[in-house]
């Protein structure tokens, strides 16, 4: 009888472990994207743009800290194709990245599947294609990532959330676009600006009493955007997956690829508001507005229609590089960092980044300390993978700016997993620069005008720098960050202004150990797409 009652006890607790292990696996979410041309006129003039499910913008991914995304994109359009999954990190699997350098484009009338979890990561991301001008047409959307609900939040819960998809929109189409830059001629300026693809009847509905909060990225190919509410203050609570600091702004500068979160309390007389976009360092200035509207009201905005900086206070350039957010120890986990301060980190390695305009055999380019980036046909982890010969060379690019004529090359940094490392972004132009680093988040640390010197360190923000993956460069200054290189993979590190990037102002990190360990990176997936000298592997 004992035995008995023993056997089934153990059964029982088999069972419950059973159970628990099922459940603690982190939640699947499924989906299948097609990716179609389709016309629409985002500005009043009709025009090929790029759908996902027939949608435009595509649609969006809402999902909690570590869910398992996986999404199967069919490609119907006429070219190759790629999407790139903006601030997420990609832990362990850069084969998911999206980029030219980690995976080959989907072919033309085919399909590829990504799997990538949404690790220890919260917040306001975004999606785009990579390939060619692709995301001058379409292709973008937001995916938003709420924390688990056992982690709370430093600011009180809100009562709903609004997307706010903004960008710079061109009526000529990504391939005349593309042939202006093959021939050696700049983009002009943008025709206008877009909020969730249209220019002006964009409406968010909201309740008198009520707090919202807004996601704000701005989707362009190049264009610095300010935004603000008419007559609403907007708390500033998360910058690209970081808590912030909780200021209050009148109006928020949100450059190429950048993402905030802001709370907006609805206090106001019970009517129409406008939600004005308009560009920053352009003349002229584009503006496009949408509509904040209280339930219940019909009386429409009573200003007229805002052309440039009327109504609200613009950040000086001065006041916008000493601006300090403070990253609380509340992320998508209990203290993420530990005991982990990155103003106490040795920094091994120094990289100061040079971008400058330049020809190269007769034609416009953009490069990274004399080198401009120019995608092999074979990506380059395939080729660290399989140890493919002859497609790139470790530290290729110099760590310094160079002189001399600008050379075409695979611009490739190496660096050791783990590593710690100071990256200057010295801006030669007279325009505003916004570089990207997929893989890692970094600390934003100084801002500066003219020359970066060694010297310049003793104006670091060593104590609450803000933690994000994206940012501006103002015109012939310079800004630089720390980031602890921790994230096995070959990583983008890129200008989100895609006319320059996609002439040549990129490179790659490759970090990497020689450990091969399933904990610091996975093998390669078994349905990875094989092109150029891997092909046939």
């Amino acid at each position: 009888m004992r035995e008995a009652v023993f056997l089934q006890f153990l059964l029982g607790m088999f069972a419950c472990f059973s159970v628990f292990c099922a459940n603690a696996e982190d939640p699947y979410r499924y989906y299948t994207w097609v990716a179609t041309y389709g016309t629409r006129a985002p500005l009043g003039v009709y025009q090929k743009v790029i759908l996902i499910n027939n949608q435009f913008p595509g649609p969006p991914i809402e999902a909690v800290t570590n869910d398992n995304i996986i999404i199967n994109v069919i490609n119907q359009l006429d070219e190759p194709f790629l999407i790139t999954w903006h601030g997420i990190k990609q832990r362990r699997t850069s084969w998911q990245d999206g980029v030219l350098g980690t995976n080959c484009p989907i072919p033309p009338h085919s399909n590829w599947t990504y799997k990538f979890q949404l690790k220890d990561q919260i917040g306001t991301f975004m999606y785009y294609p990579s390939t060619l001008l692709h995301k001058a047409i379409g292709g973008f959307g937001a995916l938003n990532v709420m924390q688990r609900s056992v982690i709370s939040i430093p600011y009180p819960a809100p009562d709903g959330e609004f997307t706010v998809l903004v960008g710079d929109w061109y009526n000529a189409g990504d391939k005349a676009l593309k042939e202006r830059l093959d021939s050696g001629l700049g983009l002009p300026l943008p025709d206008g600006l877009l909020i969730n693809g249209v220019r002006r009847s964009s409406t968010f509905t909201g309740q008198r009493g009520k707090t919202y909060k807004f996601r704000i990225s701005n989707v362009g190919i190049s264009t610095s955007i300010n935004f603000r509410i008419q007559g609403h203050a907007m708390t500033l609570t998360e910058v690209e997956g970081s808590h912030s600091l909780q200021e209050v702004y009148e109006s928020i500068d949100i450059h190429a690829g950048q993402s905030v979160a802001v709370l907006v309390q609805l206090q106001a007389s019970v009517k129409d508001y406008y939600i004005v976009a308009s560009t920053r360092f352009t003349k002229p200035i584009l503006t496009t507005t949408g509509i904040l509207r209280y339930g219940g009201s019909h009386t429409p905005a009573s200003l007229p229609l805002p052309i440039g900086p009327t109504f609200h206070v613009h950040w000086s350039i001065k006041q916008a590089r000493t601006i300090r957010s403070n990253l609380t120890a509340n992320a998508a986990r209990p203290n993420p960092q530990g005991s982990f301060h990155y103003g106490t980190i040795k920094v091994v390695r120094t990289l100061v980044l040079a971008n400058a305009k330049t020809k190269i055999n007769g034609k416009l380019r953009y490069a990274v300390n004399g080198m401009s980036y120019v995608d092999p046909t074979t990506p380059l982890k395939l080729a660290e993978w399989f140890n493919i010969p002859g497609v790139f060379k470790l530290n290729s690019i110099k760590d310094v700016p160079t002189s001399g004529p600008a050379v075409l090359g695979v611009s490739l940094f190496g660096i050791t997993l783990h590593d710690f490392v100071e990256i200057v972004f010295q801006n030669t132009e007279a325009a505003i620069q916004s570089w990207h680093l997929d893989g890692s988040s970094f600390y934003v640390v100084g801002y500066g005008s003219g020359q970066w010197k060694p010297d310049s360190r003793k104006r670091y923000n060593l104590v609450d720098a803000i933690s994000r993956h994206t940012v501006q460069v103002y015109p012939t200054s310079w800004t630089a960050i720390l980031v602890s290189l921790d994230n096995k993979g070959m990583w983008n590190l890129r200008s989100q202004d895609w006319s320059k990037r996609y002439l040549g102002q990129q490179c790659y990190l490759r970090v990497w150990n020689n450990e091969k360990s399933l904990f610091t990176e996975t093998d390669i997936p078994p349905n990875a797409l094989r092109c150029g000298k891997a092909a046939h592997l």
